[in-house]
């Protein structure tokens, strides 16, 4: 499989829906306490952002803007960022 079609799998069966989960779960959230934290606030809007520059890299993938050393930089950002390390990780779970 091209890197270009295992990062555009990546993100449409993974980190995209990880990214609205947990923008779903926070919303839950704040409809429970009736009331959105300042933390929640920025959450929000990093998820948003993320998820806006992941859906963009989609649309290099589908126009061929892309090239195969980039997605394969890419796929290897997210997989690390999936094992969990000390930064935060937007709940990812590498797929097996």
């Amino acid at each position: 499989m091209s890197h270009t079609k295992k990062l555009e799998e990546l993100l449409t069966k993974s980190v995209i829906p990880d990214i609205e989960d947990r923008l779903d779960e926070i919303f839950e959230e704040i409809a429970d306490s009736k009331e959105a934290t300042a933390d929640a606030k920025e959450e929000i809007e990093e998820l948003r952002e993320f998820k806006a520059d992941l859906e963009d890299v989609l649309n290099d993938i589908k126009a061929g803007d892309i090239d195969e050393e980039e997605c394969k930089e890419l796929i290897d950002d997210i997989l690390e960022a999936q094992k969990g390390s000390d930064e935060e990780d937007f709940g990812f779970v590498e797929e097996e």
